[in-house]
C-alpha cells in the first residue's frame, strides 16, 4: 500500500479510518479544486449560474460519461444515491398488485423508499432471501430469478451491498431483466471508483452511484443513469424551468433534472478532478492494495472470532463485512472508537452482528494491526450470551 497516500486525504491522523463506506474522503487536490470552484461561483453568481451553468455541468458530465463508457446526457449529476431512486420510484406509475424484486441485502433508506411508495399505490416490495455464504454468482441468479412473476414490474438491487459488502452478479441479472421486459434498477452506490464500471456493458436500465464514496470526489456528487428508451419513464422531482423548456438542450432527461433551483453546483465540477486523481495514482494497483488489505482483515477477522465467512475474497474488493460474535454492537463500536480511535460500523442484519470494514488507499496494515487489538480486548467484554 503506497504510504504517501496518506498525506494527501485530510482525515485526522489520530484516528484510524476503516469506515471510507459510509460517506468517503476526499482527496486534498480534489478538495482544493472544490473550492476553488466555491470561490469563482461566489465572485459573480449571476455571471457562474445565469450564464456559465450549462457548459459548467456539460463538462462535468462530459468527464463522468467518458469514464462510465456512456454517453454525457443519459447521466445528471443528483447530491446522492438516494435522490436518483427516488426520482426514478417516484416516476413509475405503479398499480395494486405490481411487485418489485429485491434481496435482503439492500441499503435500508431504499428499502424504506419503496415501502413507503407502495403503501401509496398498492404495489408489494418482495424481498427475496440471498442466503450467505455465497460462493457460486450463477447459482445466486437463479436463486434471485425463482422470485419473479409475472407481476414483477421492477428489479431492485445493489451492485455492492451495504450491509453485506458483496458485489452481486448485477449483468447477469440486468440482461435477463431486459429480456423479460423488466426493468432493472441498480443501486451502486459503493461502487464507483471501487469497482471498473462501464455501464454500456452493464446493461441496467437505471444506474445510480456516489462519486463522493470511492471516487473521492467533494460530498454532494452522484449521479443518475437511465438509458435513452428508459428517459421517458422518468420525471422531474423537482419541477422548474427545464420542463418544458425554452430553449431546450440536447437531452429532456438533463433539462428536466439537471437544473432544480440556487444550490452550490461545485462538488459536481469537482468531480472530473477526482476521477483525475484515480488516474494519477494508478488507481487499479492502489485497489489492488487495498484489496490484499481487506483479504487480511477477513482471514484475521475470521481466526479471532471462529466464525465463517459472508463469501470467499472475489466477492468483494475494497470493503468486507465480518461475522461478530453475538454482542452489543451498539458498546463496540463506542469503545472501539474512545479506547482505540477505530472508525467502523458494527451492524446488526438478519439477525447477525457484523463489522464493515472499508481499506481505502490512505489505510495502512497498521491500521489492521489496531483493529485487531481493539476487537481482541474489547469482544470479550462486550459478548452476549
Amino acid at each position: 500500500m503506497p504510504t504517501s497516500l496518506r498525506s494527501q486525504f485530510l482525515l485526522d491522523p489520530a484516528v484510524v479510518f476503516l469506515n471510507h463506506g459510509s460517506f468517503g474522503a476526499c482527496p486534498r487536490p480534489v478538495f482544493d479544486e472544490y473550492q476553488r470552484w466555491q470561490l469563482e461561483l461566489e465572485r459573480q453568481p449571476v455571471e457562474f449560474l445565469g450564464r456559465r451553468f450549462p457548459a459548467l455541468m456539460r463538462a462535468a458530465r462530459a468527464a463522468l460519461g467518458a469514464y462510465l463508457g456512456v454517453p454525457a446526457d443519459d447521466l445528471v449529476y443528483v447530491a446522492n444515491a438516494t435522490v436518483a431512486i427516488n426520482i426514478v420510484a417516484r416516476s413509475l406509475r405503479l398499480a395494486p398488485g405490481d411487485e418489485i424484486l429485491t434481496t435482503d441485502h439492500e441499503y435500508g433508506a431504499m428499502d424504506r423508499t419503496w415501502r413507503f411508495l407502495c403503501a401509496q399505490s398498492g404495489a408489494r416490495y418482495v424481498t427475496r432471501p440471498v442466503a450467505v455464504p455465497v460462493a457460486d454468482p450463477a447459482a445466486l441468479v437463479e436463486e434471485f430469478w425463482r422470485g419473479v412473476t409475472p407481476r414483477t414490474r421492477v428489479i431492485f438491487l445493489s451492485h455492492i451491498t451495504s450491509p453485506t459488502a458483496l458485489t452481486l452478479p448485477v449483468q447477469a441479472i440486468c440482461q435477463r431483466a431486459r429480456a423479460a421486459g423488466i426493468l432493472s434498477i441498480v443501486d451502486g452506490a459503493h461502487a464507483i471508483g471501487q469497482l471498473p464500471l462501464d455501464l454500456a456493458a452493464l446493461g441496467a436500465d437505471v444506474y445510480t452511484s456516489n462519486c463522493h464514496k470511492w471516487l473521492g470526489s467533494p460530498k454532494g456528487s452522484a449521479f443518475l443513469y437511465v438509458r435513452p428508451d428508459c428517459q421517458a419513464l422518468v420525471a422531474p422531482l423537482v419541477v422548474s424551468w427545464g420542463w418544458q423548456s425554452e430553449a431546450p438542450g440536447p437531452s429532456r432527461f438533463v433539462d428536466e433534472q439537471e437544473w432544480t433551483g440556487t444550490r452550490d453546483i461545485a462538488a459536481y465540477l469537482a468531480t472530473p478532478a477526482a476521477i483525475a486523481f484515480q488516474r494519477d495514482h494508478d488507481w487499479e494497483a492502489v485497489r489492488a492494495g487495498c484489496h490484499a488489505l481487506a483479504v487480511d482483515v477477513q482471514a484475521r477477522v475470521g481466526a479471532l472470532t471462529g466464525l465463517p465467512p459472508l463469501s470467499p475474497p472475489d466477492w468483494f474488493t475494497q470493503m468486507v463485512a465480518l461475522p461478530l460474535p453475538a454482542c452489543d454492537r451498539d458498546a463496540l463500536k463506542t469503545r472501539l472508537y474512545a479506547e482505540y480511535r477505530v472508525e467502523a460500523p458494527v451492524i446488526t442484519w438478519n439477525g447477525r452482528q457484523l463489522i464493515r470494514i472499508s481499506v481505502q488507499g490512505y489505510n495502512t496494515p497498521a491500521d489492521i494491526d489496531r483493529l485487531l487489538e481493539g476487537l481482541r480486548a474489547l469482544l470479550p467484554a462486550v459478548a452476549r450470551p
